[in-house]
């Protein structure tokens, strides 16, 4: 027992003189900062012979940064369903959460903020949805999970042919 307690003191002294300080995340706050929830053609919309309606969901990530290390990040989902050319219903939420990023390095900051934390805000933000959907009359609408790398990276190749001179292509 003694050598475990005589590397702990050794590693521990080692460690201090030559670590950084680790990143830490930590969620403020979060909150539905908007939303509204449409059902232009009901009752008929919610006719159960219809069927389940056709969905269509898009997703955007906003990040803002403020005072001593706070970022405030909105998830925007907007959801449409429909039945052929008829609008079932209409949801758009933004879902915010307010983080603290300490000790994070620089180039990081925004791969955080626009993979990790709405990440942590998707479950919240899902629930949202489908709370309001069964409210409104239908199914709760689950959404499947969301693969935010995958969107961030999408949206830097876009951002980066956008950016090409147009002799480039």
């Amino acid at each position: 027992m003694s050598d475990e307690g005589q590397a702990g003191a050794e590693g521990a002294g080692a460690e201090g003189q030559t670590a950084k300080k680790q990143p830490s995340l930590a969620i403020v706050r979060q909150y539905v900062k908007d939303i509204s929830f449409e059902n232009p053609n009901a009752p008929a919309s919610l006719d159960p012979d219809k069927g389940q309606p056709e969905v269509q969901l898009a997703v955007n990530i906003q990040a803002r940064s403020g005072e001593r290390d706070f970022y405030e990040v909105e998830l925007r989902i907007e959801v449409k369903a429909s039945h052929g050319d008829q609008t079932a219903f209409v949801v758009e939420l933004v879902y915010g959460g307010l983080f603290q990023l300490r000790d994070f390095p620089p180039e990081t900051l925004e791969m955080v903020c626009m993979i990790e934390c709405p990440r942590l805000l998707f479950p919240f933000a899902r629930r949202v949805v489908a709370d309001a959907t069964r409210d409104g009359g239908y199914s709760p609408l689950m959404l499947d999970p969301i693969d935010f790398t995958r969107l961030y990276q999408d949206h830097k190749h876009q951002m980066a042919a956008q950016q090409q001179p147009a002799g480039h292509a």
